[in-house]
């Protein structure tokens, strides 16, 4: 039995609504089969990493438009009073290019719909991207565009217009003001850690190196990584590997990314790989997100007086982990049955 798992960055539900460029999907239909999918893998609180983006030069996606963004908001926002099987939250990725979509960020936050916010600078040469040949290789496999026109899409980006500093943190500072914790991502040098503190953030998104993770933990803050890169073996933009790092203690949380099912698989396998003790290995998709988004008093861990999140969970025979009946709010809201 361990708590629910908590996910605090996947932005599974834009594979959900848009399973190809072209093809989407009812918003309405798409939550509510990722309602019923994500409780399968044992996840009884997502944070739906909805982005908010200026421009879709570098991954052109439907679902990223200011009107849709919108919807799949007010969809999410609506599960709180409506049928539903887990709790659903939204994750505000907030591109700091988007200089125009300020007043729309700051409408969400009053209007009580935002419960966590990260900053993202996906401008080629820093960052995720700060290898220009990884860049242009990840462009190219989103869009079939030649080495020059990936060159113009580099050059346009690092041209573009961004958020001051001062105007980054006074958005921090909105936000932590509404209760809502805020995160840096990507953060690729000890100066960037001690910027984002600086403007109040607690959380480190997806540190780039093993020695920017364990600096961002000694400056107390949160550190995340995804779960899928510890199943693949590593970072797909061959950035920081999520097992090194959990190995190290540098990372104190992760979550799914992309692929939900990656939570409690990259759990059991860091357990069986690496003889962890598998109680310390869950309160990375448990207790310890649960701190950074402010919730831990209510969910993250089995304790008399918060909210009951509880799963059974059994490995098959191949060693597959499988929740074989998960609770939320103490409501019993899956069983799965397997046959022989």
């Amino acid at each position: 039995m361990i708590p629910g798992i908590i996910d605090i960055h996947a932005d599974y539900i834009e594979h959900m609504a848009a399973p190809r460029p072209q093809s989407v999907m009812d918003f309405r239909l798409a939550l509510r089969e990722a309602d019923r999918e994500l409780v399968t893998h044992g996840i009884t609180t997502m944070f739906h990493s909805l982005a908010i983006y200026s421009n879709t030069d570098f991954m052109p996606n439907p679902i990223r438009t200011k009107e849709n963004v919108r919807k799949l908001i007010e969809l999410i926002d609506e599960t709180h009073n409506t049928d539903h099987l887990i709790r659903h939250r939204f994750h505000a990725r907030f591109e700091i290019d988007n200089v125009d979509r300020v007043a729309e960020l700051m409408e969400y936050i009053d209007e009580d719909r935002v419960h966590l916010l990260s900053f993202m600078d996906h401008t080629p040469g820093q960052g995720q991207y700060r290898d220009l040949e990884m860049f242009t290789k990840t462009v190219k496999s989103y869009r079939n565009i030649s080495d020059s026109e990936a060159e113009a899409v580099i050059q346009r980006s690092q041209a573009r217009e961004k958020l001051t500093i001062d105007s980054i943190a006074e958005l921090a500072r909105y936000a932590i003001s509404h209760g809502i914790a805020v995160a840096s991502h990507d953060d690729d040098t000890i100066e960037k850690l001690d910027l984002v503190k600086g403007w109040g953030s607690s959380i480190s998104e997806f540190p780039i190196t093993l020695d920017v993770a364990r600096a961002a933990r000694k400056k107390g803050l949160h550190t995340v990584a995804g779960a899928p890169n510890i199943l693949l073996g590593g970072s797909h933009s061959g950035n920081l590997s999520a097992a090194e790092a959990v190995l190290d203690g540098s990372v104190d949380i992760l979550c799914s990314d992309y692929f939900p099912a990656a939570l409690i698989h990259s759990v059991f396998w860091m357990h069986r790989n690496h003889d962890l003790p598998l109680v310390d290995l869950v309160r990375l998709i448990t207790i310890n997100p649960a701190k950074a988004v402010l919730m831990d008093a209510e969910i993250g861990s089995l304790e008399e007086g918060k909210r009951a999140d509880v799963l059974v969970v059994r490995e098959l025979a191949d060693g597959t982990p499988t929740v074989m009946h998960a609770f939320v709010d103490g409501a019993h809201v899956l069983t799965t049955n397997y046959r022989r």
